[in-house]
């Protein structure tokens, strides 16, 4: 049986092996998920602008892993500044920080395709989908940057903002499509300037541009010069993307490795499979043997009983003597062959019990071993209550 066990482990070590080793040699499929993630270098990562944002913002940027709540209750005199969020999800306590720090001086810019719905109710603006088919053009309003524009492959459906406050609200850049397929043109506003207090909030729609992707063609770095370009030339805050945002689960690097997860998950079976191998019994069944009772105290109580229900009082004292005087010869070392008052004197002295107690029990016995003596209940549990007390 052990033997078996054992083949069977190794034939699943051995497919384990070949398994992760068909993995790694085949060639990894490119990963097209938008992640956004700085440690990504998939093209829908944020990799390459990571390490090129020190010199995109001036090596004024400081990049920041903690929620913009625990920053800024540890930063409360913090002077007017830049504040950087790239497809973050961020909660409205962080947001009323970030507005707070907004409405002293300091300019956010957003760039994500869901713009948070507490920014979109406070600066009064909406957000619609814009669905094409084709490729569109994201370019600048500014007449100086209109030819530094992107274009942006068909099927990404970013959002425009399709309601603005004209009063505080300023259009910084426009999307245009040609959509072939159904003969339209069409265009949305997808970069925005929302005047807040004494700063600015910038809104852009499409974070797209900002990954390894796009950023990898030369033609795009232009533009991303000009989008943060109206962002003034002090330090920038970025509030990246934190571990947990990502991934809660500790085995993160194993499912993000194709190879590695489906050896995990070849492993979980193999491990199930030898759990309903061995769960079945190897061996009969041991009985349970529970250990002997001691019946000793049983069976004297049984035996005086029958003597009682007998009634053979006189039989009784005889034997409680006899175990008397064999107590008194084999521990005191009295002889016991007489019983006068030679005896009874040693008794006294070796026990350091009363001359009348002693005498008494010397009556007793002699009584008990009289076969023709009478005796009754009572001799019997005067006798019993005597030596015992003689012998304590």
């Amino acid at each position: 049986m052990n033997k078996n066990y054992k083949t069977l482990g190794i034939i699943l070590l051995v497919v384990v092996a070949l398994v992760v080793l068909a993995q790694l040699v085949s060639e990894t499929p490119t990963d097209w998920n938008k992640n956004f993630s700085v440690s990504e270098k998939s093209p829908y990562g944020l990799y390459v602008f990571d390490k090129e944002s020190n010199q995109l913002f001036n090596h004024k940027i400081k990049k920041i892993e903690v929620s913009p709540y625990s920053y800024y209750e540890e930063h409360k005199n913090t002077k007017p500044h830049n504040i950087l969020l790239i497809e973050k999800k961020i909660d409205e306590i962080s947001l009323d920080k970030i507005l707070n720090q907004v409405s002293k001086g300091s300019d956010l810019m957003i760039v994500s395709e869901q713009i948070p719905e507490k920014i979109i109710d406070t600066l009064k603006v909406k957000q619609t989908d814009f669905n094409y088919s084709n490729d569109c053009m994201m370019y600048f309003t500014d007449e100086k940057l209109r030819s530094d524009s992107i274009i942006i492959e068909k099927n990404q459906n970013p959002a425009v903002f399709s309601k603005i406050n004209f009063a505080t609200t300023e259009i910084l850049g426009d999307e245009y499509y040609d959509n072939k397929d159904e003969e339209t043109l069409g265009s949305g506003a997808y970069f925005i300037k929302v005047k807040f207090g004494k700063g600015n909030v910038f809104l852009h729609s499409e974070p797209i541009v900002l990954t390894n992707y796009h950023l990898l063609k030369a033609e795009n770095q232009k533009y991303i010069q000009d989008l943060f370009s109206f962002l003034p030339d002090r330090e920038t805050i970025w509030f990246q993307k934190t571990y947990n945002e990502t991934s809660s689960s500790p085995l993160r690097f194993i499912w993000a490795n194709p190879p590695l997860r489906n050896a995990w998950l070849l492993f979980l079976g193999a491990v199930l499979v030898f759990i309903l191998f061995n769960a079945k019994r190897r061996q009969r069944v041991v009985p349970i043997i529970e250990p002997l009772k001691n019946t000793s105290v049983d069976f004297i109580r049984s035996i005086g009983n029958l003597y009682m229900q007998e009634g053979d009082f006189h039989d009784m004292m005889a034997k409680k003597s006899q175990y008397f005087l064999s107590k008194v010869r084999t521990e005191l070392l009295i002889d016991t062959q007489v019983l006068d008052e030679e005896f009874e004197k040693k008794l006294h002295l070796k026990t350091g019990k009363s001359p009348e107690m002693i005498k008494e029990a010397v009556i007793l016995i002699k009584k008990s071993l009289n076969p023709s003596s009478q005796v009754i209940n009572e001799d019997l549990m005067t006798l019993n209550k005597v030596l015992n007390e003689i012998l304590k």
